[in-house]
């Protein structure tokens, strides 16, 4: 792989992309193949909030393979609690490992972290931002369901305004030709206007649907979120959002017999229990398929150490006012943006300046 870090699935190449899944593919018809690739390697898993999927997915990965793990899954369990800078936790750590994984509830977070190890950084989530993995594990699935990713009707429904798994798989899928996107939420949990720019930009057809019931029937993929309460500024605003998307049997059966539906878990009232047992369900499966993708992940990063982070000097273009993003809370980070034709976003959280 060319990247040195993953911090958004931007990062590889269609080539790479389909290499890592291929690679995925064959570790799962034949796991103990690989058990011993990442013998006497160490990965440190820095999680500042909760996880259970994607950190034990991680873990696993690394521990099929060989691999020993570090880290921590409370940051009050570190010297975090005590005041410490992320940059001088990446800095520590990455000394120690050989690849990095990190989740933070900071948007931007993964990508700061990227400046300052000296290991490959893997973006487990930063806040309502991007989640590779987590797409990476979507894709996988979709390659071993369908057999395909492109020319689908994909459906997107709950929270697409804070919901970091739609923003990465959107980025993702609009690469490839024939697909088509359809935003099931309210207007308060609509996508974030630079998901949008992406879509026109890649050409896909998109649109906005209110209802499930009105949209299921056309669909190829259901791609189920939880609202975020951990998200909203208040828990009114929260209790306003919660339980209006919900998939039961009723409403499956107006899709098509072909529908895979894929959640990146935890539900919590989105999907009701009786439709697990549907053949349709992918979501248990797709948590199982995330542990091949992450194997597959850490074999094409692992075993690249850099040396010591340079200073980076200021870009000229303004501050960041996105309350969420890490530069915020890390006052230190340099002010780094990137330019869309007449547009510039912050480099670490993709808000426009």
């Amino acid at each position: 792989m060319e990247a040195k870090h993953l911090i958004d699935l931007d990062q590889l190449s269609p080539g790479e992309l389909d290499e890592i899944i291929r690679l995925a593919q064959k570790i799962h018809s034949n796991p103990s193949a690989y058990m011993d690739r990442c013998h006497g390697r160490i990965m440190a898993t820095l999680f500042y909030e909760p996880s259970t999927r994607t950190q034990m997915s991680f873990q696993t990965a690394m521990l099929r393979l060989g691999g020993q793990i570090i880290g921590f899954d409370n940051p009050s369990n570190s010297s975090v609690s005590k005041g410490e800078s992320l940059q001088d936790t990446v800095r520590i750590v990455s000394g120690y490992a050989d690849i990095l994984v990190i989740r933070n509830p900071l948007e931007g977070s993964a990508y700061a972290a990227s400046l300052y190890s000296r290991c490959p950084v893997i973006n487990a989530g930063d806040g309502g931002h991007l989640h590779p993995t987590q797409t990476l594990t979507d894709v996988v699935t979709l390659s071993m369901e369908l057999g395909r990713l492109d020319h689908l009707t994909i459906g997107l429904c709950g929270d697409m305004k804070n919901g970091r798994t739609v923003h990465s798989l959107i980025k993702c899928l609009s690469k490839y030709p024939g697909n088509r996107f359809v935003m099931i939420s309210t207007p308060e949990l609509r996508i974030p206007e630079y998901i949008e720019d992406v879509l026109r930009e890649s050409g896909c057809t998109y649109e906005f649907r209110d209802t499930l019931e009105e949209a299921i029937g056309e669909l190829d993929v259901l791609y189920m979120t939880r609202i975020q309460g951990e998200r909203f500024a208040s828990r009114a605003e929260y209790e306003r959002q919660k339980g209006v998307y919900i998939l039961d049997t009723q409403r499956l059966k107006l899709a098509k017999p072909t529908l895979k539906i894929l959640h990146p878990l935890p539900r919590v009232d989105e999907i009701e229990q009786e439709v697990d047992y549907d053949p349709r369900a992918k979501y248990f499966e797709q948590a199982e398929y995330g542990m091949y993708a992450r194997m597959a992940l850490i074999l094409k990063m692992i075993g690249q150490k850099y040396p010591p982070a340079k200073k980076i000097e200021n870009e000229q273009g303004g501050h960041c006012t996105n309350p969420r993003c890490v530069t915020q809370s890390e006052g230190y980070l340099p002010k780094l943006y990137c330019e869309h034709g007449d547009v510039k976003e912050c480099r670490y959280c993709n808000a426009k300046i």
